[in-house]
């Protein structure tokens, strides 16, 4: 991900990439080259070394807390991957450290700049589909492989509930609002053994029920899918469709009057990532709060958090507020 961030902030025109830091030094230098950049592993000494206006942090979760901190006592403007931390206190934490220092601050949870999540959202706040009952998504593919196999350590990783689902977490609040209580099954005990699927429901504070799933058990690629019910019709989205989001009213005579929402593949400009590190740039210059704060993402995470408790206890949980 590192990478990727390197390459979106070089190719827009509003920024370029200074220093890369990594703590295995040739994994720095590697990437460094690709932007005649400096290479460094030790971060106070990028900091006091290099002028830099951003700090893009993209590291195992459990080191989040500690890379923004030190960001931003430097006075750096802060763009950190999903999920904001482990724990809520942590989250808050690193949040009102970029409030005090007078950073901004954005969490990369980039599934509300996916074309098809984006064009699915817009409709639900046009009640393209009325009033919202249901909400079903599906998310996955094999189990990741990192460097010391991180993703494996379920105290590291929180397991796929917060690391992969808690995107779907922060768009269905982003779309429906506050959640107020989970239910959830799931293997996270597994993740070990390289094995992790979990069922969740969740309910929100307007009476709309979702039901998201996710898995890091299918051998034949990822995969994601979208229904959201109204009273007045059904979107639906699957990536294996060639055409990858429709919308279909009820009393239309059935899915074969579906509308489809043209979408072409993705041209480079409008890569979701790229997006999303453009509108923080845009958010920086303007001196405007970024789109997604440091609150949105602690909220997802108390989601996260309360469905790995659910699991765990076998129990309904109320989401902390």
């Amino acid at each position: 991900m590192g990478g990727v961030h390197a390459g979106h902030y070089d190719a827009l025109p509003d920024s370029r990439v200074m220093a890369v830091l990594d703590i295995r030094l040739e994994a720095a230098e590697r990437l460094a080259e690709s932007y005649s950049a400096s290479a460094y592993d030790n971060m106070e000494k990028m900091l006091a070394e290099e002028d830099i206006d951003i700090v893009s942090i993209t590291t195992p979760t459990p080191y989040h807390k500690k890379c923004v901190l030190t960001a931003a006592a430097a006075g750096k403007h802060i763009f950190c991957e999903k999920p904001i931390a482990m724990t809520v206190e942590d989250g808050l934490e690193m949040t009102e450290a970029c409030r005090k220092a007078g950073v901004a601050f954005m969490v990369g949870h980039v599934l509300r700049y996916f074309p098809e999540y984006a064009a699915a959202k817009a409709m639900i706040d046009k009640g393209a589909v009325g009033k919202v009952g249901m909400v079903s998504t599906s998310r996955g593919g094999s189990f990741p492989q990192a460097s010391g196999d991180w993703y494996a350590d379920k105290s590291k990783s929180g397991g796929l509930v917060l690391d992969m689902i808690i995107h779907d977490f922060d768009w269905l609040r982003w779309s429906l609002g506050d959640v107020i209580r989970v239910y959830a099954k799931g293997l996270v005990e597994k993740a070990g053994e390289h094995k992790d699927y979990a069922l969740v429901t969740l309910r929100f504070a307007n009476g709309a029920i979702a039901h998201v799933e996710g898995t890091w058990m299918r051998p034949d690629g990822f995969k994601t899918c979208l229904e959201v019910a109204g009273d007045k019709g059904l979107i639906t989205f699957n990536n294996d469709d060639s055409a990858p989001i429709k919308l279909a009213f009820t009393g239309s005579g059935g899915a074969g009057n579906a509308v489809a929402v043209p979408n072409s593949p993705l041209a480079e400009e409008d890569d979701p990532y790229r997006l999303e590190i453009a509108d923080f740039l845009k958010a920086i210059k303007s001196e405007e709060e970024p789109p997604i704060s440091g609150e949105d993402a602690v909220e997802a995470l108390k989601i996260s958090l309360a469905v790995l408790e659910s699991i765990s206890t076998g129990q309904p949980v109320e989401v902390l507020r």
